[in-house]
């Protein structure tokens, strides 16, 4: 696996997010789902001029996992500095140590893989631990086959 480890300042992400449950199978469709939708209405074009950060990709980050609920934040977004634009929800993203992975093969099957293959592989074999924030996939390139890279915070 092709990576890096490094190290970030906080910074503010803005974009949409929806909630869904972790208990079910049905939930496989819902973050396609809500891709396609972002693609199809503009969103995802907005996020891309509205960019203004680090990371120069669109991401898709997983927040807030409910476990008395069994839910989840998914978020569609992009970094960026300012006042938060209308239509937009922001999330702060707190400093932390990344492990940076890139995701080599097809999208989503290469995602779902490089997921299992960290922590499968990667973490048991080495020091660190996942930490407590939120994980980032970073999408660059024309959407439906953008390179991807998995953001995962370790401590």
């Amino acid at each position: 696996m092709k990576y890096e480890i490094i190290e970030r300042n906080a910074f503010q992400v803005v974009g949409i997010k929806e909630k869904f449950s972790c208990a079910t199978k049905e939930n496989d469709a819902v973050i396609p789902k809500l891709w396609s939708k972002a693609n199809n209405d503009g969103t995802i074009d907005t996020l891309a001029q509205l960019n203004n950060g680090q990371n120069k990709g669109i991401l898709g980050i997983t927040d807030t996992h409910q476990e008395a609920e069994n839910i989840m934040d998914y978020w569609i977004a992009t970094e960026f500095n300012g006042d938060v634009p209308d239509g937009f929800s922001s999330l702060e993203i707190p400093a932390s140590k990344w492990v940076v992975f890139v995701v080599q093969g097809p999208i989503p099957e290469a995602i779902v893989s490089t997921w299992k293959q960290i922590f499968s592989e990667w973490f048991p074999s080495h020091i660190y631990e996942p930490a407590e924030i939120a994980s980032l996939e970073e999408y660059m390139g024309a959407y439906p086959n953008p390179s991807c890279k998995i953001w995962v915070p370790i401590k």
